[in-house]
C-alpha cells in the first residue's frame, strides 16, 4: 500500500495514473491529456522529457549512477559546484549537497547555529515569518509557522522554542531585531514568495532592511529559493537582488528530474569552519548528496535555463497571466496575485474550491489546489495556448 503524501488515506481520492509525459502535458491510464498545471509541485521547469536532460542521465548511467562522497569525488559534482559558484551572486562559492529541499534546510538552520557555536556565541534564537514553509523535516517545521503542516508541534507553539516568527512587516521585523538581536543565530526567509503559506507575495523592501539589520547586530541571512530559484518570481533568484549568507536551492535544480538540492554558503559562513579542531567540522552527510546522475541533470538544466533565455519566457508568461487575468473578479474571490510565473486566486472560503481539482481534469488541466488558494506555476516551456487553456479553466469555475 502506497501511503501517499498530505491525504487522509481513508477519504483519498484515487490518484491519477500515469503512463506517459512529455512537455508539459501528462497522460493518464484511462486516455486523458492534462497540461500540467503545477510542474510537479514547481520543479519541472523544463517539461517532461526534455531530449537534453535524459541523454545527460543516460550518458552518466553508462559510466555508473552514484558514488559517496565520503572520501569519493566525481566530475558532475565539482563541475555542478563550479557551476553554481560561477552561476550564483557575490561570494555564494560553497556548495553542500543533498537530496531534498526540507534536508537542505536542515543543513543551513545546522550551518547557522554551528557557526555560532564555533566561535563561542550563546546566540539560540532563530527569526521566521509567519506563513512560512521550508520542509517537513523537524528543525524545518520548527521554522515553519502553518498549522495544517505542522499541527504535531502543538498550536500553542510550545514545542517551536528558540524560534519567533513574524509578519512581512519592516516595524515587525525592527522590533524583532531589537528585542532579539543579540540571540539571533539567523533569520530564515522565503522571499517575496511564500509558497505552501498561501502563494503569499511582499515586497523586497523587507529584505533589504532585513539584510541592513543582519550586517548590523552579525546575524546570518537565509534564504530559502527551493520554491522561488531559478525564475519563479520574476526574477532568476532573488538573491541577485539582495545577498543572503546562505542560499538554499532544490526543485528545479535538476529540472524536476531526480531529488537534489543543495545549501551554498558564503565565504564567511565557510571560514567558520575551518579549523584544526575537528569539532568545528559540519558533521553531516546525506548518503545521496551529490549523486553523478542528479548533478548531471542539474548541469543540462542550468544550461539549458541560459541557452534558451528563460528569464524572457517567464516575462511572457508573467505578461500574459496579466493580460488573462485582468478584470477578472467574482464575490467570492478575496485577491488574485501575480508574480514571474506563479498566479493564485485566494477564495475566502475553502469551501468554494471543492470540486475545482475534478472539474480542471474534465477540461484537460491537471491542478491541485491546497486550502484556499487556486494556483497555477506552469513550466516555462509551456505555449501561449497552453497558458491561456490553464487560466481560462481557472476563471471558469467561478463563472
Amino acid at each position: 500500500m502506497i501511503w501517499y503524501p498530505y491525504a487522509q488515506m481513508k477519504t483519498l481520492d484515487a490518484p491519477l495514473k500515469i503512463v506517459r509525459a512529455e512537455g508539459v502535458h501528462l497522460y493518464t491510464e484511462d486516455g486523458h491529456d492534462l497540461i500540467d498545471s503545477v510542474s510537479s509541485w514547481w520543479s519541472v521547469i523544463h517539461g517532461y522529457s526534455h531530449p537534453e536532460i535524459n541523454a545527460a542521465i543516460s550518458g552518466q548511467l553508462e559510466k555508473f549512477a552514484h558514488v559517496m562522497l565520503g572520501g569519493l569525488t566525481h566530475e558532475p559534482v565539482q563541475k555542478l559546484s563550479d557551476k553554481l559558484a560561477e552561476w550564483l551572486p557575490g561570494d555564494l562559492d560553497y556548495c553542500f549537497f543533498s537530496d531534498s529541499g526540507s534536508v537542505a534546510v536542515e543543513v543551513a538552520l545546522k550551518m547557522a547555529l554551528q557557526f555560532n557555536t564555533n566561535r563561542g556565541s550563546g546566540r539560540d534564537t532563530i527569526l521566521a515569518l509567519e506563513h512560512a514553509y521550508h520542509g517537513d523535516t523537524f528543525k524545518a517545521m520548527e521554522v515553519g509557522d502553518d498549522e495544517d503542516y505542522h499541527f504535531a508541534f502543538g498550536s500553542s507553539g510550545e514545542k517551536k522554542r528558540g524560534v519567533v516568527h513574524i509578519p512581512t512587516e519592516i516595524p515587525a521585523l525592527e522590533k524583532a531585531f531589537a528585542e532579539y538581536g543579540d540571540r539571533l543565530t539567523c533569520i530564515i526567509v522565503e522571499p517575496l514568495l511564500q509558497g505552501a503559506g498561501g502563494m503569499r507575495m511582499y515586497d523586497v523592501s523587507f529584505l533589504e532592511r532585513a539584510r541592513q539589520l543582519c550586517n548590523e547586530y552579525d546575524v546570518l541571512l537565509i534564504f530559502d529559493e527551493v520554491a522561488t530559484g531559478f525564475g519563479r518570481t520574476g526574477n532568476r533568484f532573488v538573491s541577485d537582488l539582495v545577498l543572503p549568507d546562505i542560499l538554499v536551492l532544490g526543485k528545479a535544480l535538476t529540472g524536476g528530474y531526480i531529488g537534489h538540492a543543495v545549501t551554498v554558503a558564503n565565504k564567511r559562513v565557510w571560514d567558520g569552519f575551518i579549523s584544526d579542531d575537528p569539532t568545528h567540522a559540519l558533521m553531516h552527510g546525506p548518503t545521496f548528496m551529490g549523486n553523478a546522475l542528479a548533478c548531471s541533470a542539474a548541469l543540462k538544466s542550468i544550461e539549458l535555463f541560459e541557452r534558451e533565455d528563460y528569464m524572457l519566457k517567464i516575462r511572457r508568461i508573467e505578461e500574459i497571466t496579466k493580460r488573462e487575468m485582468a478584470g477578472f473578479s467574482d464575490p467570492r474571490v478575496r485577491e488574485v496575485r501575480i508574480m514571474g510565473g506563479c498566479v493564485c486566486i485566494e477564495v475566502t472560503d475553502a469551501k468554494t474550491l471543492d470540486g475545482f481539482r475534478k472539474f480542471a481534469y474534465e477540461r484537460g488541466v491537471f491542478s491541485r489546489p491546497f486550502l484556499k488558494y487556486m494556483y497555477a506555476m506552469v513550466p516555462y516551456v509551456i505555449s501561449e495556448g497552453e497558458l491561456v487553456t490553464v487560466l481560462d479553466v481557472m476563471k471558469e469555475w467561478f463563472t
